[in-house]
């Protein structure tokens, strides 16, 4: 199936800025959200469909950019998902962060009614309403291949990671790594403030030789917002970030779980989730807390 447009379910952080870009090059068929003011993220946009189903059958290609992997299971499937269109060769780009096993089961969905599913990864969140997004697939070349012009509408930078499941595995992975370093520029930091060392020159230290692979200047990102207290937006966006610490990095510790294994950093960070996200102890936790 040529693949020339694009329906959107989730008008979030990720799927609102898809939407957008998609919109500005011509390619959004449709959207779908559970909330109808989400509409409002996507001036411009197609009368919201229905269904995910509805969505399905106006689109080409269909993207979803929920929250979890029950989110994903439940538009995909039903008689109001997006399966029940009936699209044999449709493909469905999930950009989603989902558990390994979830993935599974929404692959096999796909598979037994002839839908190609490609697990999509993304990170540079912010701007994803401005083509920004990287984006981390898992698929074969050739289902890569096909859905080039859609990623073409969106993406900064479409990373082949390996076959089906490679792209969620790297987006798994490389939250692990990113987690852990906003624990580290937190831990970094507590060293910073109490000496009074200025944390944009702690950046230009922490940035290393950029012809070398670049430094750990993204550590700090979180300590260098404003203070939450007092500043209700503050507060709520690193309660957002707080919450989607904590859903990645328990996807992270289910995967290893698969294989035997702990990863004792993502506990220390999930069991200090507060401190980390900028919500408590901006000087340090207290050796009796």
């Amino acid at each position: 199936m040529d693949m020339h447009t694009g329906g959107v379910i989730g008008l979030g952080g990720i799927g609102g800025g898809v939407a957008q870009c998609l919109q500005r090059s011509g390619q959004l068929a449709a959207i779908y959200d559970v909330r109808a003011e989400a509409a409002a993220n996507v001036p411009g946009a197609p009368p919201m469909s229905a269904t995910p189903r509805d969505l399905a059958a106006a689109s080409d290609c269909v993207l979803i950019a929920v929250l979890n992997g029950a989110q994903t299971i439940a538009v995909l499937s039903g008689p109001d998902g997006v399966l029940a269109a009936g699209k044999s060769g449709q493909t469905v780009i999930l950009l989603s962060t989902i558990a390994m096993a979830d993935l599974e089961s929404a692959q096999k969905l796909c598979a037994d009614v002839g839908v190609t599913l490609l697990d999509c990864g993304v990170t540079n969140g912010p701007k994803s309403g401005q083509n920004g997004l990287i984006c981390m697939a898992g698929g074969s070349d050739a289902d890569l291949a096909a859905a080039k012009p859609i990623f073409d509408g969106f993406a900064q930078q479409v990373i082949h990671m390996g076959g089906p499941g490679a792209g969620m595995a790297a987006k798994i992975a490389r939250n692990t790594t990113f987690f852990g370093c906003m624990r580290a520029g937190y831990e970094g930091a507590v060293i910073a403030r109490n000496y009074g060392v200025n944390l944009d020159q702690l950046t230009m230290a922490l940035a290393g030789d950029p012809t070398a692979g670049g430094g750990l200047e993204g550590a700090l990102a979180m300590v260098k917002r404003p203070e939450p207290a007092g500043d209700p937006a503050e507060t709520k966006m690193r309660e957002y970030f707080q919450m989607l610490m904590i859903k990645d990095l328990e996807v992270a510790v289910a995967e290893a779980a698969r294989f035997g294994v702990r990863l004792p950093m993502v506990e220390l960070i999930m069991d200090n989730a507060l401190s980390t996200s900028g919500l408590e102890y901006p000087l340090g936790q207290p050796i009796s807390a």
